[in-house]
């Protein structure tokens, strides 16, 4: 898995883009299917610095999300919920809503 931590408008120190990996590589245990995680941290606005990240997985669309808030720490624990709910959400639909068969609805034939 490839995790890319970018900056746009600024430039981001060694240490938050270690700790950016380390929070970011955690979203790994929600999906086994992941390729690629992309987060771009804009700091046009110093005051509310904006984070976007999008995880790539395989036969799946991108999951992306995007968040801004006082700092650039809590702007990606924001990020991280967001896209974190988008896989939960994903996967409840691949893996339980699977369609019963007449056969087995538990239905009374007539």
């Amino acid at each position: 898995m490839r995790t890319n931590v970018s900056a746009r408008h600024g430039h981001l120190k060694p240490e938050d883009q270690s700790i950016i990996v380390e929070k970011v590589e955690k979203v790994r245990r929600l999906f086994d299917r992941i390729n690629a995680i992309e987060v771009t941290v804009d700091l046009e606005h110093l005051d509310k610095p904006a984070v976007e990240i999008n995880v790539s997985a395989e036969h799946v669309h991108d999951f992306v999300a995007t968040a801004q808030s006082t700092s650039i720490l809590s702007s990606l624990d924001l990020c991280i919920g967001k896209v974190e709910q988008q896989i939960r959400k994903h996967k409840e639909k691949v893996t339980e809503h699977k369609a019963i068969g007449i056969k087995h609805a538990g239905g009374e034939e007539v």
